[in-house]
């Protein structure tokens, strides 16, 4: 964070300063802001959030004990440690997220890129981030930062020597992307696809369109809109960017894209392809796995090359790329047994493009294993996208699917009944059932997909079959 005096932290959080030993109002901070104690450090500053199973305030002698300089809380806690007392502290994380970002812009030259989508924002994030950090100090989030909680600690990260914020904005209910959004007003607006992630939240797909769009009318006044021009309700977010006096910059496999991607190749070890962007076309090798990995390097080139990154220098950048992030599509096991690990979310789209990318990739006499568990937050359309995901694994010809937990068990029966087969559809109520079975099953020239929601908990079972084939 950006060195603030405490009185000028309290002012901005709107709280009631309370000092503790030696220090003063104009004692000055500039330490990282957290909600967990247990990553604070000397000259911190601890926000005691309150929880579903916990209260953060229990945790503020732990954070003064660490050497945190400030705490933010909801009530005073009896602690030898200075303390900024306010109504709401996640409302107070937002508002000195906004201010720190604004006084570094007023001082610097910071530039702001949001990123939004159903699907692909942390990969996006990580591939621009990659990008960017060799032009200058580069800020992004940890992991899938990009709640109320995570997108304003990304943002507290920022110093006076950044040149680039990239935030990445989730939401499961209409208004969260705009609220996030407009603490920073990005300059740049990524929009990656509209599927049915988290739809029970939004209450549809037409819901979760107006919820996307929120990135784009957050823009400030001339700024730049990056969109999909292969997603027709993307591409429908042109018209709020001409009202907002925005730029449309676009990404695509189509011929009208600025940033395009033609002789697309899907190997085990990457995806190959030759990008066009301006008059200029480059090959670019990309070691992340999967075909719809192709989007997000597009929509991450896209960005960076009107930030003034050259194309040559975004292929080569991503090109060193070997993981987006653990737990999606990463490849675990050995040559012999290959294990890829998906299993950190899932939603119809991802699903879909992980099976597609697991049958796309076995050579001959290899054979192709999905372990499938449940996709959250589908509310009405469970039932449906369920059925369809194990439709879809027979169409692909997948030999071997394993289904795990009650929440799924409609792959399975979906597979089944479609599917003229003989035992290659497998049911499992748990986790630890799969793993046994598994183990005696894989043989030599096997490719697993694991995937599934966070919720369903496969990528640790992801984790325990790439140990032992390792």
């Amino acid at each position: 964070m950006i060195s603030l005096t405490l009185a000028q932290l309290a002012q901005a959080v709107r709280g009631q300063l309370r000092l503790a030993g030696s220090d003063a109002p104009d004692t000055v901070v500039s330490g990282l802001v957290d909600t967990d104690s247990r990553l604070i450090g000397p000259g911190d500053v601890f926000v005691a959030k309150p929880g579903e199973t916990t209260d953060g305030h229990l945790f503020v002698p732990a954070a003064a004990e660490a050497g945190a300089a400030l705490a933010i809380v909801e009530r005073h806690v009896d602690v030898d440690i200075s303390q900024v007392v306010v109504a709401d502290a996640v409302a107070s994380l937002a508002d000195l997220a906004r201010f720190v970002v604004a006084r570094v812009r007023e001082d610097g030259d910071l530039r702001v890129v949001g990123i939004t989508g159903s699907n692909g924002k942390t990969t996006t994030k990580n591939l621009l981030a990659r990008i960017l950090q060799d032009e200058g100090e580069t800020v992004s989030p940890r992991a899938s930062f990009n709640n109320e909680v995570g997108a304003p600690l990304t943002m507290l990260r920022v110093a006076e020597s950044t040149r680039f914020l990239v935030s990445e904005f989730g939401a499961s209910a209409p208004g969260e992307i705009a609220r996030l959004a407009g603490l920073v007003e990005p300059d740049i607006g990524i929009v990656l696809m509209v599927g049915l992630a988290h739809a029970g939240g939004f209450g549809g797909i037409e819901a979760t369109l107006a919820a996307k769009s929120e990135l784009v009318r957050a823009l400030r006044p001339g700024g730049l809109a990056i969109l999909n021009a292969d997603d027709a309700r993307v591409a429908s977010m042109a018209a709020p960017a001409a009202e907002r006096g925005v730029a449309v910059r676009w990404f695509g496999r189509g011929a009208s894209a600025d940033v395009r991607a033609d002789d697309v190749e899907v190997t085990a070890s990457g995806t190959a392809f030759v990008v066009s962007c301006d008059g200029e076309s480059l090959p670019l090798r990309l070691r992340v796995l999967g075909e719809h990995h192709v989007m997000n390097a597009l929509a991450a080139i896209a960005a960076a090359t009107a930030l003034g990154v050259s194309l040559a220098e975004c292929v080569a950048r991503l090109e060193t790329v070997e993981l987006a992030e653990r737990w999606r599509m990463q490849p675990l096991g050995s040559d012999r047994v290959r294990i890829i690990n998906d299993a950190y979310n899932a939603s119809p789209d991802s699903m879909a493009a992980a099976l597609r990318t697991l049958a796309q990739i076995v050579e001959p006499g290899q054979r192709t294993v999905a372990v499938l568990g449940a996709m959250s937050e589908l509310g009405e359309h469970s039932a449906e996208e369920h059925d369809r995901v194990g439709l879809l694994a027979v169409r692909l010809g997948i030999q071997r699917i394993v289904v795990i937990g009650p929440d799924a068990r409609r792959m399975y029966l979906e597979a089944v009944s479609q599917g003229s087969w003989d035992g290659e559809a497998i049911f499992f109520p748990t986790a630890d059932e799969a793993f046994d079975y598994l183990v005696g099953e894989l043989r030599d020239g096997d490719r697993v997909l694991v995937k599934s929601s966070n919720s369903a908990g496969l990528r640790f079972l992801g984790d325990r079959l790439g140990e032992s084939f390792s």
